[in-house]
């Protein structure tokens, strides 16, 4: 493979994982399921979730659009981008964060998640879908019960 066409497999890799990334924050379901092989191997156990497992793209996003329903803004932000790509397949880390906010009585709008991830991808035709998503959380700060708390009243004009 020539360097022109490992630095357009390298970007077309960042683009998949930051292409996923702005279709949760905007909610955009079909673009987010697009991203992602029909089978991912998922595991967020560094918050606190059950094991890993491979589960399907569409289980993924239910998950996601239940779990984000009551948060009002997501927002994601990703860098420092490691892109390794062999043939047809890709490992990608970078770090990233999350950003959650919901008006509530308290106050306490925010919730922020501070990590990195490892993502494997496989080339599909021309595009790239990921196969694994892992985060890995350094730390969760602000509120962790977001959801629960009774929505601030409406702000007047």
């Amino acid at each position: 493979m020539n360097d022109i066409e490992a630095l357009k497999d390298r970007q077309a890799v960042i683009d998949a994982i930051v292409a996923l990334f702005i279709a949760v924050d905007e909610r955009d379901w079909k673009t987010a399921r697009a991203c992602l092989a029909d089978r991912v191997h998922f595991d967020v156990t560094s918050l606190g979730a059950p094991e890993a497992a491979e589960m399907t793209a569409e289980e993924i996003i239910a998950a996601w659009r239940t779990g984000l329903a009551g948060i009002e803004a997501v927002h994601h932000q990703a860098g420092n981008f490691r892109v390794l790509v062999s043939g047809d397949t890709a490992e990608c880390f970078c770090y990233g964060t999350a950003h959650h906010y919901r008006r509530v009585q308290s106050g306490r709008n925010l919730r922020l998640f501070v990590g990195s991830y490892d993502y494997r991808l496989a080339r599909d035709g021309d595009a790239w879908r990921i196969t694994q998503f892992k985060f890995n959380a350094k730390f969760v700060e602000g509120n962790l019960e977001l959801e629960k708390e009774p929505l601030a009243p409406a702000q007047q004009p």
